[in-house]
């Protein structure tokens, strides 16, 4: 009779082959055990530390380096757990940036965008926060190389789209218009224009006003020629917030709010 190897000892030999996730069903299956003994073995190891589960059913393996923060960095997981919450995905928003080298001002949660209402998830005393886009499947993406595998994230162009679309989840506009500063010099122009399409226009009109604001007046050239195709109305540069002032008429932009970039922040990491 062959003997079931302890849970313990399996997830050990998943770490040795640099495997860091599993389900409740796959440690089930592969060790042989029931259903009452694995949720029991299971419990047991969240309770010593060595795994962490940010979603009922899915389990991070957490190596000794990460047992004070109770879980590993949330790009060792994020592509594994999308995939079995069967949720399409990239990385987005200032943790976007961050990859790219806007890292001025670090997120203190890692973001991530996803095509229906998911709320922020914990692993341990790393946050994961969810924003929601109908556009996640055609948004351009980039595959980053990670530890345990590969994530998908937001190209730079992308990123700088989202921060205009999710303010509040960028800091709002002062804190994007700082990272965008920053984000500029890996931005493509035309790339820029080829995601015009896809967005809302009122989108179109704050960005370039963004970039017009932080000095790259001459990466939103192109961005601004396609803007005057399309015959936009003008728009209030926060929404919501109305003002009497006068339209910038290269954007279509009444710019009811004063923004307040950190230009120097983005100089000394360049």
């Amino acid at each position: 009779m062959q003997l079931k190897p302890a849970i313990s000892h399996w997830i050990e030999h998943l770490q040795s082959l640099g495997l860091y996730t599993f389900t409740r069903a796959q440690a089930e299956s592969e060790t042989g055990r029931s259903f009452v003994a694995t949720q029991t073995a299971l419990r047991r190891l969240k309770e010593q530390g060595r795994i962490v589960s940010p979603r009922r059913g899915f389990y991070v393996v957490v190596p000794f380096e990460y047992r004070a923060a109770n879980s590993p960095p949330a790009n060792w997981f994020i592509d594994d757990m999308m995939l079995y919450l069967d949720q399409p995905y990239y990385v987005g928003l200032l943790s976007a940036a961050a990859i790219h080298g806007a890292a001025h001002q670090q997120p203190m949660v890692f973001q991530v965008m996803t095509n229906k209402p998911t709320r922020e998830i914990r692993s341990g005393k790393v946050a994961i926060q969810f924003s929601m886009s109908c556009k996640i499947e055609h948004m351009p993406v980039t595959e980053k190389q990670t530890e345990t595998g590969t994530m998908r994230v937001a190209t730079p162009e992308t990123t700088a789209f989202d921060m205009v679309r999710y303010q509040a989840a960028a800091g709002h506009l002062s804190n994007a218009a700082t990272v965008l500063a920053e984000l500029a010099e890996c931005i493509d122009a035309q790339a820029l224009v080829s995601i015009a399409q896809l967005v809302r226009l009122p989108d179109v009109q704050r960005l370039g006003y963004l970039l017009d604001a932080v000095g790259e007046s001459d990466l939103a050239g192109p961005l601004a020629k396609w803007l005057d195709t399309q015959k936009p109305r003008a728009i209030f540069l926060h929404p919501g917030e109305s003002a009497d002032v006068k339209v910038d008429m290269r954007w279509h932009v009444l710019p009811n709010i004063e923004l307040e970039v950190d230009l120097q922040a983005s100089s000394t990491t360049q």
